[in-house]
């Protein structure tokens, strides 16, 4: 139990971490909590790769599969502590052990979306280690980009494979991934950046046609709020295929680009999957939902349009204000779904004590 639930201190430690370097990067002076050198190798790897490498490995009989996101958790302390070259390559290894997993379960699976699982993973591998062998960090954006696009579009696959969804749509979503890998690996100031912004907004469209969450939204209580942030993601999944797109030319475009996939699409993900995903990691059987989460919820997507406007707007007060906003919220909506799941499960305690 101790050595499954371990690394979830240091997930949270890679989100604290990476929201101060973020603030440090838009100019507030936090000089003592600096973390702006690996801000994004603690969002991407410390702390959504941790999730994911925790999330898969836990349902693995095994126990020593819980070494992979303990290795992922090592790389951020060794980040934080100064040692990049060492961190990094924990990063790597923890990784290795997300693809290794993906292909045992193939072994056994024949879904097709396994195979976008394992792109992704691999994804993730090579941004890691491109930085590693001393490329910048944006040089490794696209492929990170890849790693978390690709799972969530997996996983759900894998979550809705259920549905009555036409062959030719599930062909045009292959075609669409397709076109987006070739995107990839052109010069992204060319053609690369065309065949990326054309597919991202093409898969988002997909997503919001055909993916559940068109019928959850429906349903009330927790339906309606997985339902109903799945759709917001979706959405900001198309902003940020526009924004790569259309606005090249903007100041701040490499902030747009990022930014409004990471928080906007990613994070509205998380936020939508953690009542599904959370009880399955901490082998609970609550979830971390109350119908007042919607409050930190709205909180989260409003300071982030207020950053997103401002940066578009090259309001540059504006954009650190709202960056600031948009930091403590999502610490504030990571609070809250902590606290629920303490809560239940006290309340659970005391109602069954004899």
């Amino acid at each position: 139990m101790l050595l499954r639930l371990l690394p979830l201190p240091f997930i949270a430690l890679a989100l604290l971490a990476g929201i101060t370097g973020g603030w440090i990067r838009m100019g507030w002076d936090l000089t003592l909590l600096s973390a702006a050198a690996n801000h994004g190798i603690l969002m991407t790897c410390g702390m959504l790769g941790t999730l994911i490498v925790l999330e898969r490995t836990v349902t693995m009989p095994a126990p020593w599969w819980r070494a992979f996101p303990l290795l992922c958790a090592a790389g951020t302390v060794l980040l934080l502590t100064g040692f990049t070259n060492a961190g990094l390559p924990a990063m790597l290894f923890g990784n290795a052990g997300l693809v290794a997993l993906y292909l045992v379960q193939m072994r056994d699976h024949r879904e097709a979306y396994w195979h976008i699982l394992l792109a992704g993973a691999l994804s993730w591998g090579i941004g890691t280690a491109l930085v590693w062998q001393g490329a910048p960090v944006l040089a490794a954006a696209p492929w990170w980009i890849t790693f978390l696009l690709f799972t969530i579009v997996g996983e759900r696959l894998e979550l809705t494979r259920y549905l009555p969804v036409p062959r030719i749509a599930k062909v045009l979503l292959w075609v669409l991934l397709a076109l987006y890998f070739a995107g990839l690996l052109l010069p992204f100031h060319g053609t690369g950046r065309l065949l990326l912004g054309v597919s991202t907004t093409a898969i988002a469209l997909w997503l919001l046609r055909y993916d559940m969450a068109r019928k959850g939204v429906r349903k009330p209580g927790m339906h309606r709020y997985v339902g109903g942030g799945l759709l917001v993601g979706h959405t900001w999944l198309l902003v940020h295929g526009l924004i790569t797109l259309l606005a090249g030319a903007q100041p701040f475009y490499y902030d747009l680009y990022l930014h409004t996939f990471f928080l906007g699409f990613t994070f509205s993900m998380v936020w939508a999957h953690a009542p599904i995903i959370l009880p399955g990691v901490l082998r609970s059987p609550h979830n971390p939902f109350r119908t007042w989460l919607w409050i930190p919820w709205a909180l989260f997507q409003l300071t982030l349009l207020g950053r997103i406007v401002a940066t578009l707007a090259v309001a540059v007060e504006a954009r650190r204000f709202f960056g600031l906003l948009n930091g403590i919220a999502m610490l504030g909506m990571f609070a809250c779904m902590a606290g629920i799941m303490v809560w239940k499960t006290r309340s659970t305690r005391r109602f069954t004590a004899p």
